[in-house]
């Protein structure tokens, strides 16, 4: 591995402010979800003291529904927000922290990221539209490894195939903010330009930074799993509480409480340890022609950011040149 786990708990500990920045927002996402689905299965059971049991228990299903499905549409249009502020945010710091540099304490640490992030990209709705053509191009990336694999003639690859696909596409998640640490490592004024620089140095080192990306993605949904677990009886106890006792609602708050935990705690480390394997690996490395070639043909989205990066304010002769 090309990382250090005692490093990536002393990114944690060193953005510490950040780190609660992110419980606070999380949790409180999760709570907005279970009092959300309370009240509408509150209402639902009201409603339903106009019927017979059946209606009731319909009503009650329906209204707890109703009410979680109304956090998730809010949280939909606060994605942006979200990206901009809590995970870019945090990325910035680590960053700072991993090339020597100093961070103000408390709340001035979240402001210091805010300002980096701006600088270097802009709006939330730019900044977004950014990590989803990384996205899809990581996805590309990912897909040009497994191919290569098909050409190890190992027995019984191919029905092992279809697992290491899946699982591959979930390690990829944890490489779409790394891709905007890179252009934050850089200071560069043309996020998009730095986007492309840092995916192609990804694709010359694709299968170091996956192996990476895999141990890390274990380490994160194993210590997810036993959240969950852990939080099954709370779970439990909170759906009890709630009129109608819906009873599937334990397992989908325990399941809330292992993706705030996740995205709070968990990711975050796992980020810390992927940015050290990265910056590692390629560390005095330059951008091969072959491989931007290479995605330029294969990839609409890799094309997308380098007409992007062409028309970026204060664009260089070269990017222009690159779009």
């Amino acid at each position: 591995m090309d990382f250090s786990i005692s490093r990536g708990l002393g990114l944690m500990r060193q953005t510490a402010p950040f780190v609660i920045f992110r419980m606070i927002v999380y949790f409180a996402i999760t709570a907005a979800y279970i009092i959300a689905t309370g009240t509408g299965a509150g209402v639902g059971w009201g409603i339903g003291g106009f019927g017979d049991e059946e209606f009731r228990a319909s009503t009650t299903f329906w209204g707890g529904l109703i009410g979680f499905v109304s956090v998730a549409g809010v949280l939909f249009f606060l994605r942006d927000y979200l990206l901009y502020i809590v995970k870019a945010g945090h990325i910035a710091v680590m960053v700072e922290l991993l090339q020597g540099g100093t961070l103000p304490q408390g709340r001035g640490q979240i402001e210091h990221a805010r300002a980096v992030v701006t600088a270097r990209f802009g709006q939330a709705s730019a900044l977004f539209l950014l990590d989803r053509l990384i996205k899809g191009v990581l996805r590309l990336i990912t897909g040009l490894v497994q191919g290569l694999l098909h050409l190890v003639p190992i027995p019984g690859l191919d029905k092992i195939m279809g697992l290491v696909r899946a699982y591959l596409r979930v390690a990829v998640g944890l490489l779409d903010e790394v891709m905007l640490a890179q252009a934050i490592r850089t200071k560069s004024d043309n996020p998009y330009a730095s986007a492309r620089e840092a995916l192609v140095l990804y694709g010359q080192n694709a299968k170091p930074i996956m192996i990476n990306a895999v141990w890390l993605t274990a380490i994160v949904y194993a210590l997810s799993f036993a959240v969950f677990v852990v939080m099954l009886a709370p779970a439990a106890a909170v759906v009890y509480l709630m009129p109608g006792n819906i009873a599937a609602g334990g397992v989908v708050f325990a399941l809330l409480f292992a993706w705030a935990a996740k995205a709070a705690l968990i990711e975050p480390f796992a980020i810390a340890c992927m940015l050290q394997a990265f910056f590692k690996l390629t560390e005095g490395q330059t951008p091969d022609p072959e491989w931007e070639a290479k995605l330029t043909r294969a990839s609409d989205k890799f094309r997308k950011m380098g007409e992007k990066a062409a028309s970026w304010v204060g664009a260089t002769p070269a990017e222009k040149d690159a779009g």
